[in-house]
């Protein structure tokens, strides 16, 4: 990471694999800018990290099943004695139930490899950036990244999108790399890394990839067969990478490993290519959140009024990445992206094919289109978080941007160009805030004041007045940093659980809502589960039911019908059967937040276990729990 360039490269010859001259080394004071920056990081992701408890307790469940049993975390199985799985790969419960095996399962040992990932991927963007367009620039990217909100929502969580953006950011300094020499060796590490993203998060960890073959198949120095046969030995890569875990899933006999949870089949690229994939994309997956409205008309404007169920119901289209909860976890800085991905192809425009910082800017800019299009376009209920992912690119594509119109200050195009990103970025800050005015109402307009300045000072200071330019720009990148800095430090200080953890302050949530994020325990249902000796302590509809008495019990607990209570696992014939064998204690029912037993997930497609069940055995209340045991017929 050293050896990066202190000024733009000098573009190749146009089909040359040689690199005219080596990268100079950066200054003391720029390597010491990035130790402070990955400290800086490391810091501020790890302070009071476990104020996010098991932060989504669905994740938790499967990262403590990992710590517990090795075939429990190879399958990334909610329970440890294997029953179903979580509906993602299980790159992300590696990492987390890893750290379970060595350390003890704990709040600390579950995140804090998150936070771990969150410095390995601002160290990575940092490392292309700087390749591309020397220190200065990778840390301005690389601050742009921590700073951003979803960054520290995400990073500080146990969802799977952290260790997928990691991937991804790996797949795109590697693109740098092979950029450089034409390198086929680590294209194909690209390609290694794109299919641990797979692994990670399926499809969306993908999204990167028409920037990668794109700008490679553009830029890289050397002939077009070359170049062809570098992209189809990425791909035989990530084949490999990819294709191990779903070729394992079919040659395991499907009786002695846990069902495919998502799947309506057992099957990993049903999974794949179903429930998280083009159906996800389609809207054809969404979940009920119980029989016929349960929610309420109450409940359901308290919804509407948080932006959805963790901020889900957003307008499709162009708008989306702007509005909503989306706007405050990304949006800060995507119109200056945008922006500076225009002013660099404009600038770059008569630069050779070969031109390294076209490149980078045809990189990261690819992969926001790209990425920023699907997520713009997916129907039905999207998770803003999803817009982690976008989270690099934006960030590269700014710093490259700024850095490429700071060399070109001189003349009249770069200082515009400065100008505008500047005053953009900062008068958008200004308008994003001011869709919560009543939380740090002076920021706004202090921004706005130093935008103005910035920009102004920019616009009309004389070429030469290099110190002039520096402190303009100076105050133009705090003010336009500002806004999303505010918003992550809120984010960091706020605890944050269940599934739609959203940025900034602390908000008040209904009822529903909270009962869901943060169920209470029962202890009395928790020690009854302690004494059990089956297999599984009990078993109840729903994966995050499952998990929740997982994590206070210590116990497995078999997860009916998966994530959304859907999944056609187990039958009732196969539930008598293991009830039969002595291998289920108790049947749980929760009462949901009205009081009401049942709730969400739907039960109705495992109604018949169910009905079996409440007419067999006699039910006790266990605080706002029906628990039937098993093992005493009525």
């Amino acid at each position: 990471m050293a050896n990066v360039t202190t000024t733009c490269q000098a573009s190749l010859p146009q089909d040359s694999a040689e690199v005219a001259t080596p990268p100079a080394r950066s200054s003391r004071w720029e390597r010491a800018g990035l130790v402070v920056l990955l400290v800086g990081t490391a810091v501020m992701y790890l302070w009071n990290i476990t104020v996010n408890g098991m932060g989504n307790q669905f994740y938790a469940g499967a990262a403590q099943a990992g710590s517990k049993n090795w075939e429990a975390l190879l399958f990334g199985s909610l329970d440890s004695a294997n029953f179903i799985t979580v509906d993602k790969p299980p790159v992300s419960q590696w990492v987390m139930g890893l750290s379970g095996q060595l350390f003890g399962f704990s709040s600390a040992s579950m995140l804090i490899p998150e936070a771990l990932m969150a410095v390995a991927t601002v160290a990575l963007l940092y490392a292309a950036v700087a390749r591309i367009c020397g220190p200065r620039a990778g840390l301005l990217a690389g601050a742009a990244l921590a700073l951003t909100p979803v960054a520290a929502l995400m990073f500080r969580f146990n969802n799977p999108d952290a260790a997928m953006v990691l991937l991804m950011m790996a797949s795109a300094y590697c693109t740098v790399r092979a950029l450089e020499r034409a390198s086929g060796k680590w294209l194909a590490w690209a390609g290694v890394a794109l299919g641990f993203a797979f692994l990670a998060k399926m499809l969306e960890g993908l999204l990167v990839v028409p920037a990668v073959g794109l700008v490679y198949l553009i830029a890289a120095p050397t002939t077009v067969r070359a170049r062809i046969l570098h992209l189809l030995g990425a791909m035989a890569a990530f084949l490999v990478s990819a294709g191990w875990f779903v070729v394992l899933t079919v040659v395991w006999p499907a009786s002695s490993r846990p069902f495919i949870a998502g799947s309506t089949d057992n099957s990993f690229m049903d999974l794949v290519l179903g429930y998280n994939g083009f159906t996800r994309v389609a809207g054809r997956n969404h979940m009920s959140m119980g029989p016929s409205d349960p929610i309420g008309n109450s409940a359901g404007s308290q919804l509407s009024h948080l932006g959805g169920f963790g901020g889900m119901d957003q307008n499709e289209g162009l708008s989306r990445l702007f509005s909503g909860e989306f706007g405050f976890e990304i949006a800060w800085l995507v119109p200056a992206a945008l922006l500076a991905f225009v002013l660099v192809l404009v600038s770059r425009g008569r630069a050779p094919r070969t031109d390294r910082v076209r490149a980078g800017a045809l990189l990261f800019g690819g992969w926001l289109l790209a990425d920023g299009l699907v997520l713009s376009f997916m129907k039905g209920k999207v998770h803003p978080y999803y817009c982690l992912s976008l989270a690099p690119a934006v960030a590269g594509v700014v710093a490259i941007g700024a850095h490429e119109m700071w060399v070109r200050r001189e003349s009249r195009f770069g200082r515009i160009g400065l100008t505008a990103l500047v005053g953009v970025t900062g008068v958008w800050s200004w308008w994003v805030l001011g869709r919560n005015e009543g939380w740090l109402p002076a920021l706004r307009w202090i921004i706005l004041i130093g935008t103005v300045l910035a920009a102004g000072a920019l616009a009309v200071s004389a070429p030469r007045r290099r110190r002039v330019a520096v402190a303009a720009a100076a105050l133009g990148v705090s003010a336009v940093l500002a806004g999303p800095t505010a918003y992550a430090v809120a984010t960091l200080g706020a605890a944050h659980r269940g599934g739609g953890p959203t940025v900034g302050p602390a908000r008040a949530e209904p009822a529903f809502v909270r009962a869901f994020n943060q169920p209470e325990d029962n202890a009395a249902l928790d020690t009854m589960l302690r004494g059990t000796k089956t297999k599984w302590s009990a078993a109840t509809v729903g994966s995050s039911t499952a998990a929740n008495l997982e994590l206070s019990s210590g116990t497995a607990v078999m997860a009916i019908g998966g994530f959304t209570g859907a999944d056609p696992v187990p039958s009732l014939g196969q539930f008598k059967a293991d009830v039969s064998a002595g291998q289920v204690t108790y049947y749980v029912v929760q009462r949901d937040w009205r009081g009401k037993p049942g709730g969400w997930p739907d039960n109705r497609n495992h109604s018949g276990i169910t009905d079996w069940v409440t007419t067999t055995f006699a039910v006790t209340q266990v605080g706002d729990t029906n628990v039937y045991d098993l093992t005493k017929p009525k």
